[in-house]
């Protein structure tokens, strides 16, 4: 399915983050293994900008119980059109893709950022996309090595809020190096509910906490505008009004 592009429009920086869902041993190894194995051919997409590939963990935020049938590629391109004709293209994503029980890819506007990745400020900000349209926020972060017990510590009660929130639309944890190296994905309906859930509750006091104690030795917030997605998760788009066999979590 591929979600109409909410009159915003096709050229500037796009963001694709792409789930693939593999079931059985032997899809599962694959993909294990091309954390690895892929990165020569991942450089070599076209039109690719900065890209990465994650692992997830299991539950409604995240947890440092990977999940090993869930995997997903983080990339930037030029423009939609680059992005579409990649992601249903040959080469390394027609391999993931061939290789997985189900995909689902949402492209993204990136609206603000602060931070770096891996030394980098890999995402171009944009025009706002206004009141009531549905925004995603992704947080990165490197976890200083003194600190992971105090963190880990902190998750349960994050992702447990994050879980109850009925506004949430579609949320998960991913990471490039599991405990080390971490990323949030969620999706709003709107600024309201997602800054709601920013300023209070367990997520707040993480924040403070992160400020006090110097956490993290490199983070990146960003914050950005749903353009369209592409497949499904759980049977459905996510983005759907009403997404009835959408499980809680992805699996």
């Amino acid at each position: 399915m591929d979600t109409p592009d909410r009159d915003i429009p096709d050229t500037g920086q796009i963001v694709t983050l792409t789930f693939h869902r593999f079931d059985g041993l032997r899809a599962r190894l694959w993909a294990f293994a091309m954390m690895g194995l892929a990165r020569p051919a991942m450089a070599r997409v076209p039109g690719i900008g900065f890209w990465k590939l994650c692992g997830s963990g299991t539950g409604v935020g995240f947890t440092p119980r990977p999940n090993l049938g869930v995997y997903a590629i983080l990339a930037t391109w030029p423009d939609a059109d680059t992005a579409r004709a990649a992601l249903t293209g040959g080469g390394i994503l027609g391999r993931y893709r061939s290789m997985a029980s189900e995909s689902w890819t949402v492209l993204l506007r990136p609206l603000s950022s602060r931070g770096a990745w891996s030394g980098k400020a890999p995402f171009q900000p944009q025009a706002d996309a206004g009141e009531g349209t549905a925004l995603a926020a992704l947080t990165r972060a490197t976890i200083r090595p003194s600190v992971l017990a105090r963190f880990w510590g902190r998750v349960p009660d994050i992702s447990g809020v994050i879980g109850s929130n009925t506004s949430t639309m579609f949320k998960i944890g991913i990471g490039e190096v599991p405990w080390l190296h971490q990323v949030t994905f969620s999706i709003w309906p709107d600024t309201a509910s997602m800054a709601a859930f920013a300023r209070t509750g367990p997520h707040a006091e993480a924040i403070r906490a992160v400020r006090a104690e110097n956490w993290f030795s490199e983070e990146l917030y960003a914050r950005f505008a749903i353009h369209s997605d592409m497949g499904s998760w759980n049977c459905v788009s996510p983005l759907a009004p009403n997404p009835s066999c959408l499980a809680s979590e992805p699996l």
